[in-house]
């Protein structure tokens, strides 16, 4: 596979958009040596092995041993760049969105909104069972509970955090998966809030949503379900 031999990249170019080139040459071309991206791109060998670097450490690309027609001389077998799935994914963001949305506006239509609500409780079900052995650990106060499932909603992509304030407690996530579907069926959101609140063991309010143009995804615990969790605990001992 040749690649022909482009203009050399601008002398004010970014290392970001040299990348973005990169990633933009293996998607036409396939798996790709260094030596033909440096060539494409006008960069010398040590330019290029600098950016391939960045990328493999942020798993944007992969190596792969280069198939030979001909036998192979000596040496190290030819390595060829690839996208990594990760990547691919990046370059179209929303395409999974829009078939989900597609798929919920079928629902709605064909048996209504409850069966949207169904179909939401049912996704948010498998969250709910990950979850549940890491809070279990925590005990029955709330922010304790909350804390630890903002760490396991971490891991699943939510960037979530939780903290004490002066009203109760409230769980912050940063990050939605599910923003751009739940924007038209908020369902998703009712879901997610009910889970929430099974798992910290207390009525929860959502203050804010990302799917709603907030930034953040904002839960937040009442006061009086945090007393009566201390007193209860204090009781029992």
């Amino acid at each position: 596979m040749l690649i022909q031999i482009g203009a050399p990249a601008p002398a004010g170019a970014t290392d970001g958009r040299t990348r973005d080139r990169v990633v933009q040459l293996l998607l036409k071309h396939g798996a790709t040596t260094a030596a033909q991206l440096g060539a494409a791109l006008g960069l010398s060998p040590a330019a290029i092995r600098k950016h391939l670097d960045v990328m493999l450490a942020e798993r944007l690309v992969e190596t792969r041993e280069l198939r030979q027609s001909k036998p192979r001389g000596r040496g190290r077998p030819a390595k060829a760049f690839v996208l990594t799935a990760a990547a691919r994914e990046d370059l179209n963001p929303h395409h999974y969105d829009g078939l989900a949305t597609a798929a919920l506006r079928w629902i709605a239509q064909q048996h209504g909104p409850a069966a949207v609500s169904a179909f939401a409780a049912t996704q948010v079900k498998a969250l709910e069972e990950r979850c549940q052995a890491a809070i279990e650990e925590a005990g029955p106060d709330p922010i304790a509970r909350a804390e630890a499932l903002a760490e396991v909603l971490t891991v699943e992509g939510y960037a979530a955090n939780a903290s004490a304030i002066a009203s109760g407690g409230q769980l912050c996530q940063q990050h939605c998966p599910v923003a751009h579907v739940a924007a038209e069926f908020p369902q998703l959101c009712d879901a997610e809030t009910e889970v929430i609140s099974r798992l910290i063991g207390t009525h929860v309010q959502r203050l804010a949503t990302i799917a709603h143009g907030d930034g953040v995804c904002t839960t937040h615990i009442p006061a009086l379900a945090v007393r009566t969790t201390a007193i209860t605990v204090r009781t029992d001992t």
